[in-house]
Formats: C-alpha cells, structure tokens, sequence
C-alpha cells in the first residue's frame, strides 16, 4: 500500500496561490496567514468525495474568507491613527516569498491603490488580472452571474487606471537612486537628500499607534527630509542600519536595528526622482519582513 505524499494534499500543492490570494485581498500578511489557517481547518472538514475540483473549492474558500474580514477590517480601519499602509512582503528569496504565486508582483502602490475598491470590486479584479480566472470562474468564488462579474471587472479596472500612479521601470535607476538615497540618508544629509526627491513628494508613514510616526502626509522635499533624518537622528533609533531589499517586487530601504527590521520605506520613481514614499513602521505589520 502507498502512503499519501503530504505534496500530494491539494492544499499544500496551491499554497502559494492561496496566500497570495489573501494576501492580495487584504493587504496583511498576518490576516492572510489567518485566513490560510481557518481555510485549511475548513479543508479538512470538507467531504472531499463532493469536492470534483479542489483547486477551485480551495480558492473560492479563500476568497470568502477574506472577503468577510476584508468587511469587518475596513470599520476597524476607520479609527487607525494616522495613514494606513499595507504590509510589507519581501519577496526574495525568502520564506515568504516562495508562498506567493505572483507573475507580476502587486506592489505597495498598487496595494494602496487596491484598499480604494469595494471588497467585491477588489476580489474580482485580483482573481482576473492577477491570476487569470476566467469570469466563468470567479462567478463561481463569489456567487454571482457571470454578466455581473464583468460589469465588476470593468468598473474596478477602471478605477484602478485613473489611479495608478505613473512611475519609471528602470531597474538600474532604481538601484542608482536607492544606493544614493541610502548613503544620504546614513549620512544625515538634507541636501543630498532633498536632490533625490521630486518637488511634489508625498510621504506616508504608518505607526499605527504604536511607534512614533507622522500622523498626516507631508508634502515637499524640504518637510519630507527634515522628518526623515530627524527620525534617524532620534536615540530610540542610533545604531539603525538601513539595507536594499526587495518588497512587493521592488527595490526598497529596510530599516536594521539589533539584526530585526524596524521599517522600511517603499517609493514611486517619475522623470528620475522620488515621487512618493510609504514608511511602514508599525511593529505588528513587519512579519513579512523577517525571513
């Protein structure tokens, strides 16, 4: 008699798919891990003799799962303190980023992007043009008609086009920019700072209560920098080492301190400078982070 490999359990062969399901839908790591948890409590529950395709059975749970927290997340979002951000996910070549199933990475901007949409609008569109279901499928994950889930794809692809922020894809620039805004920032110099930034910067920055950060977006290279080196400049934060790392795709600027990231900064690239910048310093929002 055969054994059954544990890579043999659908669940774990669609993993990845699953968590960057989640995860796309909800923004957080730790909710998506969450939402894997109580998918694969259901999976075991499950008849499996009336299940005749457990990839789809598996996402269309997913999917509901996330959709219910995703509900209830935005009426605790309401009174976050200050911006909120996503979490951040490294994405090589890590533990978590072998259980994301991404062909393009969606990436922090996009996430932002992404909280803007109904929860159906947002699950509809990751599925399709994340992942490719097909409409016939995703009618099947959410319960609704096919025609219906067309009209939802196209209203949030819209959505999404009119507020897509424009950047520049050139990997090397990005390296270039990243390596001088590193060595600024160390430094403590504004100036060498304050070059690297478009005129209209925006910065975010998401403590979430727990840990100091600006409660309000700052606007200007000159506001931007001073609270950037500022906040370098704090006790709490001597020591900090800030290293080039891979997020959602892109290349972006973790904060060290004691061997455990503290933050880091994802940003936009336009006509060759920083045009936005997100601090994720919230401690309960950097699991993703940590190999």
């Amino acid at each position: 008699m055969t054994s059954t490999k544990k890579s043999d359990d659908p669940f774990t062969a669609h993993r990845r798919l699953l968590f960057g399901t989640a995860y796309q839908l909800l923004g957080s790591v730790a909710d998506a891990e969450d939402v894997l948890q109580d998918a694969w409590l259901a999976w075991n529950k499950a008849d499996r003799s009336d299940v005749a395709h457990p990839r789809a059975y598996l996402v269309r749970t997913v999917t509901n799962l996330a959709l219910n927290r995703l509900t209830s997340a935005r009426a605790t979002r309401e009174s976050y303190v200050g911006p909120w951000l996503p979490e951040p996910l490294l994405t090589e070549p890590d533990r978590a980023a072998e259980e994301t199933e991404m062909a393009d990475t969606v990436s922090t901007a996009m996430l932002v992007v992404l909280e803007t949409l109904a929860p159906i609008e947002r699950a509809v569109f990751v599925l399709r043009e994340v992942f490719g279901f097909s409409y016939g499928e995703i009618a099947g994950f959410v319960d609704r008609p096919e025609a219906s889930v067309r009209q939802v794809a196209h209203r949030a692809r819209q959505h999404v086009q009119a507020r897509r922020p424009r950047f520049d894809d050139d990997p090397e620039r990005r390296r270039e920019l990243t390596e001088r805004f590193m060595a600024a920032a160390s430094g403590g110099d504004i100036n060498a700072v304050m070059e690297l930034l478009a005129p209209d910067v925006t910065a975010w920055s998401d403590g979430g209560g727990k840990v100091t950060a600006a409660r309000r977006p700052l606007h200007g290279p000159d506001h931007v920098a001073r609270w950037l080196l500022g906040t370098l400049a704090k006790p709490v934060t001597a020591g900090v080492a800030l290293e080039a790392v891979t997020v959602n795709g892109e290349l972006a600027v973790m904060a060290v301190l004691g061997g455990q990231p503290i933050g880091v900064v994802t940003y936009d690239l336009l006509d060759g400078r920083i045009q936005n910048l997100r601090f994720q310093v919230n401690p309960d929002k950097l699991a993703g982070l940590r190999p």
